[in-house]
């Protein structure tokens, strides 16, 4: 007799094994402790304590001996414990991609409206159904007729709009992001971690662009009492400071950047969980953190209208839901003519990835 079988819930931790499972486990502590090689193995070896991941045929020792004969981590120049290698920094990124971007291309509706791509240059492996207004040339003939056999069968064969599909295609135009993140101690507080989803986002943003658009420029930089650029391989490593917000300093240095670039498509991606707080006055910081100061306050949207004087728009990514700060982000957004999001921090990939791939196929005249 047919039908379904009820199992006790196992954790999916019980069912990990082998390298392959156990390095993708390591590679998320990575991110998580920041690179420190030893806390993710004394996490590792907790966990295996807990739920059993190793076996008496491969033990923990031989995973860590696995990591070294496979060149992700190697010993210390100090002698003491194990730091990451090349290797490992592009595995954490390459997960981190296919962990936010793989589950968006295979959902159907994401979480704001789809975009309509229109006439493109470059064919991509994307599939999607056909809408009005798409172009003939974009109808994929094989899937098309696959779909309509499907459908109607063969004996009765009638290729219907519902059948149609067409591949996605993106312009040749390069675009140049820079993608900023708060770095202030409130990305870590109220118990809530903030700061590892920012980073997971940043390098899946990096390892999509430079495999899939290496022509397009991507520029990280992180924002606390000042802005500073950091590099891709510096990600895992990256840590929240004590930092107050200073977010007139992180779009001067994102301006700065994008003016020395030469394409036509410019664009700043801002993830932040908090108001501005800080300003730097020569050598001295001007901090308050209570409330909304209007003296930062108002620099801060001085920035967002050079921006738009630029056709630079930025796209701010909320991590918060205060009222009154979403009063503030709306009215940055609406100097700017840029886009706001109010993410949480399991949606927070989504969005990026989305608003990425929306704006790199606008035809800019």
């Amino acid at each position: 007799m047919l039908g379904i079988r009820f199992t006790d819930y196992v954790p999916q931790l019980k069912m990990n094994g082998g390298f392959k499972n156990l390095l993708k486990i390591f590679t998320q502590l990575l991110t998580i402790t920041s690179g420190d090689v030893s806390e993710a193995l004394n996490w590792m070896n907790q966990l295996d304590k807990k739920y059993g991941l190793t076996n008496d045929g491969y033990g923990m020792g031989d995973f860590i001996q696995e990591l070294k004969d496979k060149n992700y981590i190697e010993d210390n120049d100090s002698g003491a414990g194990f730091i990451l290698t090349a290797k490992s920094e592009q595995s954490i990124r390459r997960q981190s991609l296919e962990e936010i971007f793989g589950k968006l291309k295979k959902s159907t509706h994401g979480n704001h409206m789809t975009p309509h791509t229109g006439f493109g240059d470059e064919s991509t492996s994307d599939r999607r159904e056909y809408y009005f207004g798409d172009s003939l040339d974009q109808i994929d003939a094989t899937d098309s007729i696959r779909n309509a056999q499907i459908n109607h069968g063969i004996e009765d064969f009638q290729l219907t709009e519902d059948d149609l599909e067409v591949e996605e295609r993106d312009f040749k135009a390069l675009t140049s992001t820079v993608l900023m993140i708060d770095i202030s101690h409130s990305m870590i507080l109220y118990g809530e971690d903030r700061i590892t989803p920012a980073k997971k986002v940043a390098m899946a943003l990096s390892e999509l662009i430079t495999t899939k658009y290496p022509k397009d420029t991507l520029d990280i930089l992180v924002f606390g009492n000042d802005a500073w650029p950091i590099e891709i391989k510096d990600l895992p490593y990256l840590q929240v400071g004590p930092y107050h917000t200073n977010t007139v300093a992180g779009l001067q240095l994102a301006l700065d950047i994008l003016r020395r670039r030469k394409t036509s498509n410019k664009q700043v991606f801002m993830v932040t969980d908090g108001k501005p707080t800080c300003l730097k006055e020569g050598a001295k910081y001007y901090k308050n953190s209570f409330g909304l100061d209007r003296k930062i306050v108002n620099k801060t949207l001085d920035q967002a209208a050079k921006c738009r004087k630029l056709n630079i728009p930025i796209t701010t990514f909320m991590i918060a839901r205060d009222p009154y700060l979403q009063q503030f982000v709306r009215e940055f957004t609406k100097i700017n003519n840029g886009r706001a999001f109010y993410s949480s921090l399991s949606g927070l990939g989504d969005y990026i990835f989305e608003d990425y791939i929306r704006n790199r196929r606008k035809r800019v005249r």
